[in-house]
């Protein structure tokens, strides 16, 4: 049995859908306290969504010989960490904030057993939203409701967030919080998926 130290419904929906079989278990993670200590050692947002992803892995992992998903996600906008909005003025604030240029995603997976990182990954997709107009931008907001505040970019591209983008370079399933091509392998040479 595979576990998944991750309460993600799209991270648990990606794996599904390739028919593995997981638990979903939470990591427990104190993740403002890690990702406030990394940015005051001046870590990036890649570094945070690894460190992260191996310390979800870890959590679980400890004592159990079973392997451990963990995963994370972050935004970088032009180096700096994007934090997810809190209500809707945030979350207007940051789509505007993010119109007409590019971010990036990093997306971290870790794989652990017995409380050791046994394969790591992260996948960087680079965003690129076209410049809506703030028209546009209110009827987006209102048809979305509360559903952009789960989302770091206020966006799920799965759905109705497609539309505010112009560009999207890298791995789909990255963008959508797994990468999950390379986290296959990894499972396939770990014994845990058949070949």
């Amino acid at each position: 049995m595979i576990l998944l130290a991750s309460a993600s419904a799209s991270r648990a929906t990606l794996l599904r859908s390739a028919g593995v079989a997981f638990e979903a278990v939470s990591s427990g993670v104190d993740e403002a306290e890690i990702k406030a200590r990394l940015l005051k050692a001046g870590e990036g947002p890649a570094a945070i969504a690894e460190t992260l992803a191996e310390a979800k892995a870890l959590a679980i992992s400890s004592g159990d010989r079973r392997l451990v998903i963990g995963a994370d996600q972050t935004l970088d906008l032009d180096g700096e960490l994007v934090d997810k909005a809190a209500c809707a003025e945030e979350a207007r604030d940051r789509l505007r904030q993010l119109r007409g240029r590019a971010h990036v995603l990093h997306s971290a997976a870790a794989l652990a057993r017995n409380g050791v990182i046994v394969w790591r990954t992260t996948s960087s997709p680079r965003m690129t939203m076209r410049e809506f107009s703030d028209d546009f931008l209110e009827d987006y907001l209102a048809r979305q409701g509360e559903a952009v505040l789960s989302s770091v970019g206020c966006y799920h591209l799965e759905g109705q967030g497609v539309q505010l983008f112009e560009r999207v370079e890298g791995d789909q399933f990255a963008v959508l919080g797994l990468p999950l091509i390379d986290l296959l392998a990894a499972l396939r040479r770990e014994g845990a998926l058949d070949l």
